[in-house]
């Protein structure tokens, strides 16, 4: 088929049967959707079946999280597109077909993906994705449209497909081919920055990360787990940390390497930087801690705490050799987009909601 859209279902039952009816005449006759549930409880599968017999629908036997549950269900489909659909999102009459055109007349575009506005806000931009994210140069995410709590109306100001770092999880297209070649979504995530490290691969694999703002969905966000959650402040700051040891060490030495280094001198640099960068962040987050702890908030001083704990745990060890091996491997065709060299938030808690016209360039 062309495109399987997948919605990863966990006691979504509420979503679905409010967004199915309108979702399912949108999805042309040489695509299909399919329903993967982790699990639910809710009785979610037996709406479905109730309801929507005529949808492909796959049970697991556990909740995988959003990493193990789509890479479960993408390995086991056959499709030249995957679309990746948050359950909790209101489609357009017209948002499948722009996104597949891109994807047919750029081949260098591995993944792209919608402009997200909010639900309950329909002009505003929503806070998981906006029009497309960047990271500043300690990996802290902000998108166009919105940067730490502030978002911002769509005056059509970002109406040009565009490159960008990554783009949300909640409504995401990318090639069958890249997404198996990258083994799909690091399940080490479980959920929470899974996207951004799957798109900042995407890049290093010297593919690129496309906003097609003719595309547009409504997105209710916050389903899973509320901004609040002491687990999800949990899993972003260890997330965090383990998407830059991953990544960040490849990425300034292919920077370097581009800038007419040798290998060896590349790998040293971008050793050198990565472990200077990882580090700061590290004490920014230990800052974090610092005024959680000043303010009373238990819960959120525990989760930085076993944030880090776990990261030292699961986090991957990047070799002098890994780094050779990609750079003799990807040094021509690799490049990474969106990465800025300024610090965004001091930038957002100085200008406010007008940070917008103060954006980086995202170089």
């Amino acid at each position: 088929m062309k495109t399987a859209v997948v919605i990863l279902n966990w006691n979504g039952k509420e979503y679905l049967e409010r967004f199915l009816p309108v979702l399912i005449p949108t999805i042309g006759k040489e695509s299909r959707l399919i329903i993967a549930d982790n699990a639910s409880t809710d009785g979610s599968v037996e709406m479905l079946r109730e309801k929507f017999p005529d949808t492909a629908v796959m049970v697991f036997s556990r909740n995988w999280g959003f990493t193990g549950g789509y890479n479960r269900a993408l390995m086991q489909t056959d499709a030249e597109y995957f679309l990746l659909l948050n359950s909790d999102i209101e489609v357009t009459h017209n948002w499948l077909e722009p996104l597949e055109n891109w994807m047919d007349t750029h081949p260098e575009c591995g993944i792209c993906a919608p402009k997200l506005h909010s639900w309950t806000d329909r002009k505003m931009f929503e806070y998981a994705g906006a029009a497309g994210g960047y990271i500043d140069r300690f990996g802290y995410p902000y998108c166009r449209g919105r940067v730490l709590g502030f978002t911002e109306e769509d005056r059509g100001q970002y109406d040009t497909p565009e490159n960008v770092f990554w783009v949300s999880g909640a409504c995401l297209m990318i090639r069958s081919g890249l997404y198996r070649k990258l083994g799909g979504l690091d399940e080490r995530f479980f959920a929470h920055m899974e996207e951004i490290d799957l798109c900042w691969r995407a890049q290093l694999s010297g593919y690129k990360v496309t906003v097609v703002p003719e595309s547009m969905v409504w997105h209710i966000g916050g389903g899973s787990l509320p901004a609040g959650s002491p687990k999800k402040l949990y899993l972003n700051y260890r997330n965090n940390l383990l998407m830059l040891r991953k990544n960040l060490a490849k990425t300034l030495a292919l920077k370097e390497y581009r800038r007419g280094k040798g290998i060896a001198e590349a790998v040293r640099k971008g050793r050198k930087q990565a472990g200077r960068t990882i580090f700061i962040r590290m004490m920014l987050d230990g800052a974090s801690w610092l005024v959680y702890l000043l303010t009373f908030r238990w819960e959120y001083c525990r989760s930085v705490i076993r944030a880090h704990r776990d990261f030292r745990k699961i986090r991957t060890k990047v070799t002098d050799e890994d780094i050779r091996s990609y750079l003799k491997l990807h040094g021509r065709d690799g490049s990474v987009e969106g990465m800025s060299s300024e610090w965004i938030i001091p930038r957002a808690l100085f200008y406010g909601k007008r940070i917008f016209s103060k954006l980086p360039s995202g170089q």
